[in-house]
């Protein structure tokens, strides 16, 4: 976490500094590097106490704008939020135990849903808590079959 200084100076600039120092030509290619790490991962990797998650994902979307690939985003962000509370998969079940859990990781992914989106992942999450994938599914990328499946790319 960082103490506020996330937000002074050319923090985009910063922030694409970073990236290039890491040796990559863009946050997507540096973040899908990384397919099943957080924001806020994300964030520390690319400077602990300057960078922040909501940054990160102000560069993605603006990066998946230009390049018209806000649904691959989208199952990248879906791939994150997963992975963050379920790092072994998909519950066996949706008990007392992880129901919270679930709609916790399900709802962070819809908070992070450009607004061209959102219909779609509701219907997605819809879909996912009526007819659960396997037991122990765990997507490591936004390419992954079912996600695919679910929330095929249909930008231009």
């Amino acid at each position: 976490m960082t103490d506020g200084r996330s937000w002074q100076g050319d923090w985009k600039t910063r922030l694409y500094e970073r990236v290039h120092e890491r040796g990559y030509d863009s946050l997507t290619a540096f973040a899908e590097a990384r397919p099943t790490a957080s924001l806020v991962q994300l964030a520390e990797e690319l400077g602990k106490d300057d960078i922040a998650g909501v940054q990160v994902f102000s560069g993605l979307v603006a990066e998946a704008e230009r390049s018209h690939r806000l649904t691959r985003l989208v199952r990248s962000q879906f791939v994150r939020e997963l992975a963050e509370d379920f790092p072994d998969g998909w519950p066996a079940s949706v008990d007392d135990d992880n129901r919270f859990t679930l709609a916790h990781a399900l709802a962070r992914w819809c908070s992070y849903t450009p607004e061209t989106h959102e219909a779609r992942v509701k219907r997605v999450r819809d879909a996912l808590l009526e007819s659960p994938p396997p037991p122990g599914w765990r997507p490591l990328g936004q390419d992954d079959a079912l996600l695919l499946t679910l929330l095929p790319d249909d930008e231009a």
